[in-house]
């Protein structure tokens, strides 16, 4: 069953109990993420999930660590484009010290400055690593290039300019702004006691200050491109990108359904044609990346540089068939068989629970059912997949992005094919 309610600051706090299961999960869920930067400052969201575990008032890095081990559970952090996450998955016997552990980073982290200079050498090191990896480059470049200018485009990390140049007066201003209650979602999924746990949250996060709510950035423009990064590997590296829906649109239904025939599973039209029949690569797949104010439908492939254009071009053939004749009975129900099975598997951990209720009322301030969204799912029609593909896979909004051997590039070619 699940419930929310309100901590005396105003903090929302959703609670799904699992009796069923030995295991809990918790989620602190911010909003506010790289979209929510400007130029200067790009990267401080993600500083700021690394600072949270390099020391408290009352604990240091390796207490935070160790105290975790010790009662044998996991904790974690992740920042994205609209929304920083500091979750922990442990036996439901221990829920009350980790919730102890995250309450004393969200509201006592020191943000040392010794600490800070250290954090943000090893941050500069995983911007190289990124730029080291063709297959994230390629997909985060593409996302950049097409919102130019805007925040929802840029990276999370930062550049290794902003994150050398971002001073720890700055960290604590934009954790003031933000990390406030108003911003603020805590799940709690599994076995547990309601009002028990619900009293341990009031006492570890109910003086967090009650601040404003960070409003979404505003709506991107999107702008057709091609981009191209010589690199070498033996792959070259293949994005490919449609302007495509908001996330709590209607319509998101019909895109899972569009994605799952389209290239969203190995026996979808890109995986059965381009890679089993034809042989042109060993990867290939499409993902919607679509965030509260922009959206884009993506494919990934990683091939042969001698591959690139019977690729490019059979991926436009299978959009155009798509878009003129639809899809067929059985790739409909297969696909809807294949999303139902992967909502419910999905939904039976304490962790994915806690993810997704923790994400719903952060962004939509309520829960879908499970069978609520199911139920959407079957009742997409052939006719809507087909006239989604034709509004939205237009060939006028096609943006590609290469990264990788670019010998044999014709960039006149893939401008055209733009």
């Amino acid at each position: 069953m699940v419930n929310t309610r309100k901590l005396s600051n105003g903090i929302t706090v959703v609670m799904e109990t699992m009796p069923y299961l030995r295991s809990a999960a918790l989620g602190i869920w911010v909003k506010v993420g790289s979209s929510n930067e400007n130029e200067k400052n790009n990267g401080i969201s993600h500083i700021i999930e690394h600072m949270l575990f390099k020391g408290t008032t009352t604990r240091n890095a390796k207490q935070i660590a160790d105290e975790m081990a010790r009662i044998g559970g996991d904790i974690n952090a992740y920042t994205s484009k609209e929304c920083t996450s500091f979750y922990a998955v442990t036996l439901d016997e221990h829920l009350s010290v980790a919730i102890d552990i995250l309450g004393d980073m969200l509201k006592n982290s020191l943000i040392d400055e010794k600490a800070l200079k250290k954090e943000k050498g090893v941050i500069i090191e995983e911007i190289d690593m990124y730029d080291d990896s063709p297959e994230d480059l390629v997909h985060e470049m593409l996302q950049l290039k097409v919102w130019d200018n805007h925040p929802l485009g840029y990276q999370i990390s930062g550049s290794k300019e902003t994150v050398k140049n971002i001073t720890r007066d700055e960290v604590l201003a934009f954790m003031a702004k933000h990390y406030v209650s108003q911003n603020i979602v805590i799940s709690v999924s599994g076995n547990f006691k309601e009002e028990e746990i619900a009293e341990l949250l009031e006492k570890n996060f109910g003086s967090i200050p009650e601040g404003e709510r960070t409003e979404a950035t505003s709506a991107p423009t999107y702008m057709p491109t091609v981009y191209l990064k010589e690199k070498d590997v033996e792959q070259l590296h293949l994005n490919i990108a449609y302007e495509s829906i908001v996330s709590d649109g209607e319509e998101k239904y019909i895109l899972t359904v569009l994605n799952s025939v389209f290239g969203g599973s190995i026996n979808s039209r890109l995986f059965q044609e381009i890679r089993e029949n034809l042989g042109l690569t060993y990867t290939i797949y499409s993902y919607g990346s679509s965030y509260s104010k922009g959206g884009l439908f993506q494919v990934y492939g990683a091939m042969n540089p001698s591959q690139l254009k019977p690729v490019i071009d059979n991926v436009f053939q299978i959009v155009e068939d798509i878009k003129e004749k639809g899809i067929t009975e059985e790739e409909l129900a297969m696909c809807k068989e294949q999303i139902k099975t992967e909502l419910i598997m999905g939904d039976e951990t304490a962790k994915n629970r806690m993810n997704s209720n923790g994400k719903a009322m952060l962004f939509r301030g309520y829960i879908i059912p499970l069978e609520e969204i199911i139920e959407k799912v079957n009742s997409v029609t052939i006719d809507q997949v087909r006239e989604f593909a034709v509004k939205y896979l237009k060939k006028e909004s096609v943006s590609i992005s290469l990264v990788g051997n670019l010998e044999g590039v014709d960039l006149k070619e893939l401008t055209a094919k733009q």
